[in-house]
């Protein structure tokens, strides 16, 4: 297997994870001192916009964006305010197309894209690759915590 479908697997493996959790859990209760699940998805899809920015770059050769340039907990919180008046439907319908669309733009990269060096969505230098090894087992956390709020409450 190649690195662009170990990609593609992690993305879909800890997107099926967080999803597996959405029907469970109550939609206002707290999984984090400030977040409900509704913020947590909103969290994810801001996180698959800015990988979606740096695979459309990559596949126009242009440099990518920086929306996360001013810190990770900048741009988590303005993911989450600029999503504050939409539905939890709504939220989710979001989450489920830019995953579906980060899924369709890292299918149509080269390999070699996938260890291409570029700017970070956050600034730095980093690849594909390096961002999804982030992002991946970042989702997985955040659906593993839900999990446990769903079990401790069965």
């Amino acid at each position: 297997m190649g690195k662009r479908e170990e990609i593609l697997k992690m993305l879909e493996t800890s997107h099926v994870a967080m999803m597996a959790q959405l029907n469970e859990i109550d939609k206002q209760r707290k999984i984090y001192p400030l977040w409900t699940i509704r913020e947590i998805v909103a969290h994810l899809s801001g996180w698959d916009d800015a990988a979606i920015g740096f695979v459309s770059a990559l596949l126009k050769g242009e440099p990518p964006p920086t929306p996360a340039m001013r810190g990770a907990d900048v741009y988590n919180e303005e993911t989450v305010s600029t999503r504050e008046g939409l539905s939890y439907d709504h939220i989710v319908r979001e989450y489920v197309n830019t995953r579906a669309k980060l899924i369709e733009l890292v299918r149509q990269i080269t390999e070699e894209m996938v260890t291409q060096k570029s700017v970070l969505p956050w600034g730095g230098e980093g690849s594909l690759e390096g961002i999804v090894q982030v992002f991946g087992p970042h989702e997985m956390e955040h659906a593993m915590d839900v999990k446990k709020i769903i079990d401790e409450n069965r």
